[in-house]
């Protein structure tokens, strides 16, 4: 038997609670993993509340990351006892995730734990690390550089927001934070950002073109905060974006791109191809400032998350939560 947290739909409507399962209950896979850590994300968030249709088989276990050790494998890359990690592929939402102390999973998802990190580090930087590393690499695969100026990071206090202010201000760029909690404001700093703005003078719609501002950008956002950093970029400008906390629309013009040559880089964390994760995961190994992870990240045990969930929706989290799912 194992503690998980299990989403069901049926007559009785949508719900997710703390239960007990038995292994035989596990989905299909080559790999079973006792878990360690999991996290708790936004899209987490939002399939133990409901409040979209993230998961779309029932019953569900939730949770898009975790790390532990094989404790079963017929996968020739893992062995028992291996430390792995895992990040997307769809599990939470389609395959039984992370909030659970087993798992059962497809080999080919995992990848192996960094010797860099600890089992909770891992878990601490997760999918949120992991993606604003990915929105780096995307900036600097399109020429962006510290000396061409700063670059602006949009829901910085959120978990990727946080991660890419570090690792932004590591590599020495000057790096423009932008939230809605101004109390916030000395902790963007000591991630590393050099100023830290209102994101109220990015919600409301904008001009097609505004005043150019920003070398790269960081939107974890969506909606008119995008529309509005796309409009302030400068010429050849990239804005990585990754985000939808504001809003799936993107209601912009082509103003930008045709006559600023900005680019629009989409980066997703959830199918990306296995060779971009290890250079990823790599780079979190040299690029990131481990000593962040404390103020960054908070340790909640299993059945704390269901009360999470609604408070990380509501903005009300800071930074990274991990789930110790054996507490």
């Amino acid at each position: 038997m194992f503690k998980a947290i299990l989403i069901e739909k049926d007559d009785q409507g949508y719900r997710a609670g703390l239960t007990e399962l038995d292994d035989s209950a596990l989905p299909e896979g080559d790999v079973t993993v006792r878990v360690a850590y999991s996290t708790l994300n936004y899209k987490d968030g939002l399939a133990i509340t409901g409040r979209s249709p993230v998961v779309r088989k029932f019953p569900m276990v939730p949770g898009v990351d975790l790390v532990g050790t094989v404790e079963h494998s017929s996968h020739p890359d893992y062995q028992v006892g291996d430390a792995v990690v895992l990040n997307g592929w769809g599990v939470g939402e389609t395959h039984w995730g992370g909030l659970a102390q087993r798992a059962r999973l497809k080999g080919d998802w995992l990848v192996p734990l960094p010797a860099a990190f600890t089992p909770w580090q891992a878990m601490a930087i997760a999918t949120a690390g992991y993606t604003a590393m990915l929105c780096v690499m995307a900036l600097e695969r399109h020429g962006v550089t510290p000396a061409q100026g700063e670059v602006v990071v949009t829901g910085a206090a959120g978990g990727v927001g946080s991660f890419a202010v570090s690792l932004l201000a590591k590599l020495g760029y000057s790096v423009a934070a932008v939230t809605g909690r101004p109390q916030e404001a000395d902790y963007l700093k000591g991630l590393g950002a050099t100023t830290v703005l209102d994101r109220a003078e990015f919600t409301a719609p904008g001009k097609p073109l505004a005043k150019e501002r920003w070398a790269g950008a960081v939107d974890t956002v969506g909606s008119h905060t995008l529309a509005n950093v796309c409009a302030q970029m400068k010429y050849r400008g990239t804005v990585a974006a990754c985000g939808l906390a504001g809003g799936m629309d993107f209601p912009s013009t082509v103003a930008p791109f045709i006559l600023r040559g900005v680019t629009l880089a989409g980066v997703d964390s959830v199918m990306c191809p296995r060779p971009d994760r290890l250079q990823a995961w790599q780079r979190l190994a040299t690029d990131l400032e481990v000593s962040h992870l404390d103020a960054i990240t908070r340790t909640i045990g299993l059945a704390e998350a269901l009360d999470v969930a609604p408070q990380l929706l509501a903005g009300q989290v800071r930074g990274r939560v991990v789930v110790d799912v054996n507490a």
